[in-house]
């Protein structure tokens, strides 16, 4: 009995995993296009992209080179994500530093997104993309 459920355990760990895989490809896929018209396998991620009034009051040139950064972001380290999903990093650009962070929710916006199912769901959650001074954090 003890073997069928490490065997259980076995298989929902590898589960978590491979759902947390597609949630950091949506993720992924969502920010490389600031969640705007975001599309991961046909479907259309749905959600919103916010900046702090600390990310808003920064100069224009140093915004957009913080957003570019946060689009082309690939070093995601144990460090900066452990739970393997892509929701969040650190750019720098012109002498400033930004936090990103990906969160997800229900349709409504009012809840979390349901982990692990719904999560990875694109009908079931919605992203919000926040970017931020790490002095907001």
């Amino acid at each position: 009995m003890a073997q069928a459920n490490q065997t259980d355990t076995a298989a929902e760990q590898a589960r978590d995993h491979m759902l947390r895989l597609l949630i950091a490809e949506q993720n992924d896929a969502f920010r490389r296009c600031l969640g705007f018209a975001a599309l991961w396998r046909d479907h259309h991620l749905k959600g919103r992209a916010v900046v702090t009034p600390g990310f808003e009051a920064l100069p224009v040139a140093t915004k957009s080179a913080l957003m570019e950064k946060v689009i082309n972001f690939t070093d995601f380290t144990e460090e900066n994500d452990p739970w393997e999903d892509h929701s969040f990093g650190r750019v720098e650009a012109d002498g400033a530093a930004i936090f990103w962070k990906i969160d997800l929710y229900d349709t409504a916006y009012t809840y979390g997104a349901t982990m692990p199912d719904c999560a990875c769901d694109p009908d079931q959650t919605r992203r919000v993309l926040t970017l931020y001074l790490p002095s907001e954090h």
